[in-house]
């Protein structure tokens, strides 16, 4: 339950209208105590007229309200017709009010959970973009949005229907035993002798349910990956022809779930119906002891049907206990859950706030640079040393695995390196404000991502939304892909499909090397971006970068050498290291891993 109590500041913010659904509901609950008071009392008009009854009792023991009500319609002297007319109409006029307290219960409690649902779900997904890249290499996607979704809609229940019934079963439970005690404290006593072995029944079952419900959310994010993984790689499952293999193993997961599932519903099976056998025992006793007193004093006959009234109000509300603690000890687990990620803190740090923060502009040296995967302890870097001027163009080859893409993630500050330093302009690079700094960098990575968008807003999508069609499309032909996207059904408002799976891999890779370079950076990566393109393509498409970055700082990391570029230093990696260093003619008199490589790509070109 201690884990609730993280949602006590969304109560806070909402104060106004839970307070005033709070006063809904107790005023609702007032109504409906005052229904069997009229009854009883009605019961012992009958009473009166029947031989040999006894004198009426004094009416003190009913609420006050009551007590005014039966003294105005005393007062008129009506008839016995009249009396039981004007008291049913009162009944239901007590209906009507309560019925419309209920529905404005409703609209407060329920709307404002609703509210809360916004915003967690806004914490959320703020919270997540706030991660580092080495958190969602450890956690699921599925993971991740059965927490926004499956997980906050549980807690939703605690913060509208739960939270609603807990206060009105509170306050109709207090209502009813105040106006019990009122009229026979012995009979309220034996009425409410089965409560204890309710509460104990409650404490036990409700520790089960709490277990197997964070169970049952652990197996539904196995299951929720599963499917996501399914749904995203379908391309690969069917080509594999694996359709069978990854129903099974979607079988085991979901039979997995099902028990879990079906293990819960036999525990609440159990629950439910022993409430309502509680209520049943304690109606009987109401009736047993009741018909006992009024074989002794018939005027007690109004008092047993309105406790009978009483039980028969308290069957949902007492029922609901169990409905609402397993409500309860759900939303616990989810938000146990949430809690674990809410509290997780980003690796990557904003240390600077200020916007104005200096462009990112200057000489860029790595510093005796060491860095390891924390999830796998692979070294990427080991003692990496190298200065760029500014405008200077940079190609970096190497094996795969010898920290090409790494060194680029740590220009960006995707991670944090575990020894040495990244300079820019002689400003460590935790120094600039993270925002400031990855607006001036385009990072154009290997595995290339499109969102279900149109080719435009892909394009623009890491500037402001009402960048002018002309620069789009200035990018789009930098990029070698404008003619195509004219050719396209809705050329530049053409949907592109979820990761642009309408698309070629060669044109994916060319709208995001447009989406990068429309934001006119002032350092520019690109990561493998063109292994999809044909060399004509690419010969293109090298000719207009030469032209774009001619002022620029970039990058280029590749496996194949562009003859067409000139490269003021070229950066050769193994294993973390620098293992060769220099121009392009410097490296070809060294005779090594880049003359070799060099001349293979100038044999292929043959």
């Amino acid at each position: 339950m201690k884990q609730l109590a993280s949602l006590n500041h969304f109560f806070w913010k909402y104060r106004k209208r839970f307070f005033i659904g709070v006063f809904f509901v107790v005023a609702s609950n007032y109504f409906a105590v005052l229904a069997p008071q009229i009854t009883g009392y009605v019961i012992n008009l009958v009473q009166q007229k029947l031989p040999g009854a006894k004198a009426s009792p004094k009416y003190d023991a009913h609420d006050s309200l009551v007590n005014e009500f039966i003294s105005l319609i005393n007062s008129f002297e009506f008839s016995f017709g009249w009396l039981v007319a004007i008291c049913s109409l009162t009944i239901l006029f007590i209906a009507i009010v309560r019925g419309i307290l209920m529905f404005f219960m409703r609209q407060t409690i329920i709307v404002m959970s609703r509210h809360i649902e916004f915003d967690q779900k806004n914490q959320i997904f703020q919270h997540y973009q706030q991660l580092d890249t080495n958190f969602y290499k450890t956690h699921s996607t599925g993971d991740l949005m059965n927490r926004m979704s499956e997980d906050v809609s549980r807690v939703r229940m605690y913060t509208g229907p739960a939270v609603m019934y807990l206060i009105n079963l509170n306050t109709l439970i207090g209502f009813c035993m105040v106006n019990m005690f009122r009229k026979d404290i012995q009979l309220t006593l034996y009425v409410l002798a089965p409560l204890p072995l309710l509460a104990i029944t409650i404490y036990y079952v409700n520790s089960i349910i709490n277990k197997k419900s964070e169970s049952i959310q652990s197996h539904l994010s196995n299951l929720t990956s599963n499917a996501q993984e399914s749904y995203s790689g379908i391309r690969v499952i069917k080509s594999f022809v694996q359709e069978k293999a990854m129903l099974g193993f979607f079988e085991k997961n979901s039979e997995a779930y099902k028990q879990q599932a079906i293990s819960l519903a036999k525990v609440e099976a159990f629950y439910f119906p022993s409430m309502t056998l509680m209520i049943g025992i304690s109606t009987l006793v109401t009736i047993f002891m009741g018909g006992i007193q009024a074989l002794e004093d018939p005027t007690k006959v109004g008092t047993i049907v309105e406790f009978v009234i009483y039980i028969n109000m308290l069957t949902f509300p007492v029922s609901a206990i169990g409905w609402t603690a397993s409500m309860i000890q759900r939303a616990a687990a989810s938000q146990k859950r949430l809690n674990e990620f809410l509290e997780t803190s980003p690796n990557i740090r904003n240390h600077n706030h200020n916007l104005d923060t200096e462009k990112v502009s200057g000489e860029i040296q790595f510093n005796n640079l060491s860095f390891t995967y924390a999830n796998t302890g692979i070294k990427a870097m080991q003692q990496f040393n190298l200065t760029i001027q500014k405008g200077e163009k940079i190609l970096i080859l190497g094996k795969t695995g010898s920290g090409k893409s790494t060194l680029a993630q740590l220009l960006l500050r995707f991670y944090e390196p575990d020894k040495g330093s990244i300079t820019i302009g002689g400003k460590a690079l935790n120094e600039f404000n993270l925002q400031q700094l990855r607006n001036q960098i385009s990072y154009v990575q290997q595995d290339v991502f499109l969102f279900s968008d149109t080719v435009a807003n892909n394009i623009r999508f890491g500037v402001d939304a009402s960048t002018h069609m002309q620069l789009v499309e200035k990018s789009a032909r930098f990029a070698c892909i404008h003619e195509e996207i004219m050719n396209f059904s809705d050329q530049y408002n053409t949907l592109i499909g979820e990761r642009g799976v309408t698309l070629s891999g060669g044109q994916k890779q060319r709208i995001s090397i447009a989406r990068a370079l429309i934001k006119n950076p002032e350092i520019v990566v690109f990561d493998d971006c063109l292994s999809a393109i044909d060399a004509k393509t690419e010969k293109a498409i090298i000719d207009h970068l030469y032209e774009y970055l001619e002022k620029k700082t970039a990058f280029i990391i590749t496996h194949r050498i562009p003859a067409s570029f000139k490269f003021d230093q070229i950066i050769v990696l193994e294993s973390g290291r620098i293992l060769e260093k220099g121009n392009h003619e410097t490296l070809l008199k060294l005779a090594g891993y880049y003359a070799n490589m060099y001349q293979q790509h100038t044999q292929d070109d043959k």
